[in-house]
């Protein structure tokens, strides 16, 4: 994955590339990028939204460090291995338990209690949850009563929630786009369901309280003029400075196999294409000039 800043994406002479304000060219192997982040000043043009189409890199328009997604590109290049693996694993109860427990396990750094249900495992969570907000309080000095806000009078919050929630924003802004660029839905929660980003909030939890959770009651702790862009800042920062980006898909990878399948085959009764695609150098899900 790579970031573009500041800059205008064209294809000249069929390759990939990246003119900057004084016009220098920096050429770009898009063939061999799975997702490229459009940060604040970049400019794109049709070909290379063709070319990067054809050769299957997801395009994503965000933030500055990925701390807010707008919107992306046809996500994991046309495949559906993915997709239809993470549903398999969301409509079964057993294997829903499993993935629930390993993301418990990665959350909590110890394994989840045993015999309990997603709901029992959701109580516990939530348990833990509070109580690691009065902990990250006290440790940094901050008045703190609940986790509470409304999205409809904003102002009306509090400084620490609103601290909170322009924080764990950020954090679903890069953690939508790792998603998208792994191949998965969005949608497809297991924890938490029923939502357009469901799996999202899933998988920002496992990262949460060791990321943007103790980096918005210290900047709540300053009383800063300005909260929610004081923290979108120092989310920023954090976001490059730990990588986080590359640390989130081997994440996705890691819970998902606790379910202990591989990717379900085509039925045998499926109709295969009237139109088979033409053999092509990149991987499956890429799309062919054919």
């Amino acid at each position: 994955m790579i970031f573009i800043q500041y800059g205008q994406i064209d294809v000249l002479d069929g390759a990939f590339v990246v003119i900057d304000k004084s016009g220098v060219r920096t050429h770009i192997p898009v063939g061999s990028v799975a997702c490229i982040m459009l940060e604040p000043g970049t400019r794109v043009s049709h070909a290379a939204v063709h070319l990067a189409s054809t050769v299957g890199t997801l395009l994503v328009w965000v933030g500055e460090s990925g701390v807010r997604l707008y919107a992306s590109g046809q996500p994991g290049g046309a495949r559906a291995d993915r997709l239809l693996y993470q549903a398999r694993l969301a409509l079964d109860d057993e294997l829903r338990l499993k993935v629930v427990r390993k993301m418990y396990e990665l959350r909590f750094q110890e394994p989840a209690p045993a015999r309990r249900s997603v709901e029992q495992l959701r109580g516990i969570e939530g348990a833990r949850v509070r109580g690691t907000y009065k902990l990250l309080a006290r440790q940094y000095g901050v008045d703190w009563r609940s986790r509470n806000y409304d999205h409809q009078q904003w102002d009306a919050a509090d400084i620490p929630n609103r601290c909170l929630s322009a924080a764990t924003a950020c954090l679903y802004g890069i953690t939508e786009a790792a998603v998208l660029a792994a191949g998965y839905a969005p949608a497809i929660g297991f924890i938490h369901t029923g939502k357009p980003l469901s799996f999202v909030y899933d998988v920002a939890d496992l990262f949460k309280f060791e990321t943007v959770v103790p980096l918005a009651f210290r900047i709540a702790a300053q009383s800063p003029p300005e909260p929610e862009r004081a923290v979108r800042l120092a989310c920023r920062d954090l976001f490059r400075s730990s990588k986080l980006l590359g640390r989130i898909i081997p994440s996705i990878e890691e819970v998902l196999a606790a379910g202990g399948i591989s990717p379900p085959e085509a039925p045998p009764e499926s109709v295969p294409p009237a139109i088979p695609n033409p053999e092509g150098i990149g991987e499956a899900g890429h799309r062919s000039q054919g």
